[in-house]
């Protein structure tokens, strides 16, 4: 059952709703367009601002659903987790796109919304608060990922969740780095 959950987890990640909103919305193919990333900021810059919110807003809810589909077979928490960053692997790493995605921040703020849910509602203010102000989604990740573990802690949640909202967003950064290394500097957010 556990596999079949983490499967069905990672698929539900590979679905590529930017490159689906490229294609039917514009006819255009998010992979040859702004940064190459398959993603809601890059869909926000390349395809509008309804249809990047959008994205981001479905790309958020298959990290959500998987954490759901997890939690309502019952499994332990420790598989509930694996699950959530099977979706985030699979927005990363999309077997639909040759294993080529996104860098995974919608998708992993939708499994810890789902998972740590008053430290995500308490840091979204100041998350958004600098996002308006910078227009940098790095910047406003930095402002929600960096004080997600201390808060979680302070708020007196499990080291296994503390430990979680330190890892996904440590995925969600080395995938950031890792898509960013070759881009030229004028493309890099």
């Amino acid at each position: 059952m556990v596999f079949l959950v983490v499967a069905l987890s990672y698929l539900l990640g590979s679905i590529p709703t930017a490159y689906i909103a490229g294609r039917w919305l514009r006819s255009k193919d998010i992979r040859r367009l702004g940064d190459s990333n398959v993603g809601a900021a890059n869909a926000y810059r390349e395809l509008g601002a309804l249809t990047g919110v959008a994205v981001g807003i479905f790309d958020a809810a298959k990290g959500a659903l998987a954490i759901y589909i997890a939690q309502r077979f019952s499994l332990p928490q420790v598989q509930v987790l694996v699950a959530g960053t099977a979706a985030v692997m699979g927005h990363n790493f999309p077997a639909f796109l040759g294993f080529r995605g996104g860098r995974g921040v919608s998708t992993s703020i939708g499994v810890l919304v789902s998972t740590v849910t008053l430290p995500m509602l308490i840091l979204a203010v100041p998350t958004i608060i600098t996002l308006l102000i910078t227009r940098n989604v790095t910047k406003s990740m930095v402002v929600m990922f960096v004080p997600l573990s201390g808060l979680s802690w302070w708020l007196g949640f499990s080291g296994l969740l503390i430990g979680f909202s330190i890892f996904l967003p440590c995925l969600v950064g080395l995938t950031h780095l890792l898509r960013t290394k070759h881009m030229p500097a004028r493309l890099s957010p």
